[in-house]
């Protein structure tokens, strides 16, 4: 069984799926970058995901916990908030399903993912320039209409190196919500987005245990436990920090990491 390669990728995993550089476009480096074999570790990749999602729903069950027993006593403001979580994830869910090969195609280039991390980071730095601060606060008071264009936003992401988070949070400023909870509108978008992905994944019999044929449960378990301590502490921390410093440094640093990535390739 291999340790390293679960442990390394499933940090990599809990750091990058909530900030705005792209998870799956870092995994696709870093398998580029260290010899791995895109085609063994591709279902790790998408499942590995799973445990940065558990971490979301430790850090928010008093939220969650609250919806349910605001759906249970027919509060608006609940159902309001599990309308806007699935209009949101509907796009990519009919969209994801009518290209997955296409965009399984895409997870093998990792020139593309380079270049996508650049062009985010000028498209962030632009929308922080441009965007006035929003003024919709909450997710239950996002308008409907304003949920659905943040879901179809977020299918931008199906290009790797995009970022799922980055452009559902940026489309969510663009569109006038404010900072925090355009984060959490992600963090909780997040919930149906990956586990539709596993699902299809898993459906397709994408996983091999053991053999020569693919990664497998143990190293899936290993990246799976990683990637949700992980996550566990950078969700803590990057709420707070984009509250006081705003989404440009995340910019910088895929345009940096982009181009350093462009130019070892290119080697």
């Amino acid at each position: 069984m291999m340790i390293l390669q679960p442990i390394l990728l499933g940090i990599v995993e809990g750091v990058t799926e909530f900030l705005p550089v792209s998870s799956t476009g870092h995994l696709i480096l870093a398998g580029a970058l260290l010899g791995y074999d895109d085609s063994r570790w591709a279902t790790f990749d998408i499942v590995i995901q799973l445990g940065a999602i558990l971490a979301i729903v430790v850090l928010y069950w008093r939220t969650f916990w609250a919806v349910l027993m605001g759906l249970a006593k027919r509060s608006p403001g609940a159902w309001r908030f599990v309308r806007n979580i699935l209009l949101a994830f509907l796009p990519a869910a009919v969209i994801g399903l009518a290209l997955h090969k296409k965009i399984e195609a895409l997870l093998t280039k990792p020139i593309l993912v380079c270049w996508a991390l650049i062009l985010g980071g000028i498209a962030i730095l632009l929308i922080e320039r441009l965007v006035k601060p929003g003024r919709m606060h909450g997710v239950a008071d996002v308008p409907a209409g304003t949920t659905l264009g943040i879901g179809f936003i977020q299918c931008l992401a199906m290009i790797p190196g995009v970022s799922r988070s980055g452009a559902t949070i940026l489309g969510a400023l663009s569109l006038g919500v404010e900072r925090r909870t355009a984060a959490e509108f992600s963090f909780f978008l997040a919930i149906p987005t990956m586990l539709g992905a596993t699902v299809l994944e898993l459906a397709k019999g994408g996983v091999s245990v053991g053999g020569e044929g693919g990664v497998g449960w143990p190293e899936i378990a290993i990246g799976f436990f990683v990637s949700f301590i992980v996550a566990l502490v950078v969700v803590r921390a990057f709420v707070g920090f984009v509250s006081r410093h705003g989404f440009a440094p995340f910019a910088w640093y895929r345009i940096i990491a982009g181009a350093a990535a462009l130019a070892w390739l290119m080697r």
